[in-house]
């Protein structure tokens, strides 16, 4: 009984001892601070190919909210699928007084902007690449693997023939200098050696614009009435390819692949009523949240521009009438309007 009355009472000699201590100061966290010191007031500017496409504005919503929310100033520049005037918006931003922490550019083929990005880094700009791929080292490229890409889109429209077809597939290029054209067909290429029983017995190029990529359809389809598949390498120009094979008649016997960002109305809608087969998408939240991450990591990391040249990939995902789905896509009308919020 003695030792139980003991240890009650040294129970409660050690409770009212620490009842009286001090309580531990607890020190402000320093990241809020050390983030806002490095972030509030840098400017970041967008140079796409044009301001015109889903793509671009999908990504100038996303960045705008997100660059606003750090306190920094976010604008566009619209070369209008123009190279030389995507040259000149380079060099003004470069060259202005108020030079940007950050240039996010999508380059139209692997050499034209690589003398204007080294320029930008030795000025002390971070130069982003977006979906493009360059010959140049910039501090990242962000956007899509373009040969596993193409890669994926064989895959989808070697399966969409299926083995008691004809196999003979049409390829719808973009040109010959953009690099995600040339990877996009080295990895469709990879694919159909692995299945040599499928040909391409046509391979035009569009140059991005659906009217030519209707044309040149038009011609392929006569010329192989017995075509089995078609990859036509955007979406933006896939709705000439889609008319020409509507227009013949073929809808039920050809199997179209294409590839973009899964903006609603160019991918789901077109998916879900057929016009498309399969969409290799890049999804852009995907890629916009990359881009927006790199930004706020090189804005605090202190390193000079130039230090490194990360490959940030983003998640693709072939989307069908099977795997439709509310998250398959994105609109552009509410990202829009969530950046003006």
């Amino acid at each position: 009984m003695k030792i139980r009355t003991m240890l009650l009472a040294a129970a409660a000699a050690l409770t009212l001892g620490l009842a009286v201590q001090p309580a531990l100061a607890i020190e402000d966290d320093p990241g809020p601070a050390a983030y806002e010191k490095a972030m509030k007031g840098k400017r970041v500017v967008l140079v796409p190919l044009s301001m015109g496409f889903d793509l671009a504005q999908g990504w100038a919503a996303i960045l705008e909210r997100e660059v606003k929310a750090f306190g920094g100033v976010f604008e566009t520049r619209d070369p209008n699928w123009s190279t030389e005037a995507g040259a000149q918006a380079i060099t003004d931003v470069i060259n202005s007084d108020a030079k940007p922490d950050v240039l996010i550019i999508m380059s139209p083929d692997l050499n034209s902007y690589s003398k204007l990005m080294k320029k930008a880094q030795e000025k002390g700009i971070y130069v982003i690449l977006i979906d493009n791929p360059a010959n140049y080292k910039a501090d990242a490229y962000v956007g899509g693997d373009w040969d596993r890409l193409g890669q994926m889109e064989a895959e989808a429209v070697v399966k969409g023939c299926g083995p008691n077809s004809s196999k003979k597939i049409g390829l719808v290029q973009g040109d010959q200098v953009n690099a995600t054209s040339l990877y996009q067909y080295a990895g469709i290429m990879k694919v159909l050696e692995k299945n040599p029983d499928f040909k391409v017995v046509a391979k035009p190029d569009s140059n991005w614009d659906a009217t030519t990529s209707r044309n040149v359809t038009v011609t392929m389809l006569q010329q192989n009435p017995d075509i089995c598949g078609i990859i036509d390498f955007w979406d933006g120009d896939a709705s000439g390819s889609s008319s020409a094979i509507r227009d013949a008649g073929k809808q039920d016997q050809i199997y179209l692949v294409t590839t973009g960002g899964g903006e609603e109305t160019a991918t789901c809608a077109n998916v879900a009523n057929g016009t498309y087969d399969a969409v290799v998408s890049t999804e852009l939240y995907n890629e916009s949240e990359a881009m927006v991450a790199m930004i706020k990591y090189l804005l605090q990391s202190g390193q000079p521009p130039g230090t490194a040249s990360p490959y940030i990939y983003s998640l693709m995902s072939t989307v069908t009438k099977e795997n439709l789905n509310p998250r398959s896509c994105w609109n552009l009308k509410a990202l829009q309007e969530a950046a003006k919020k």
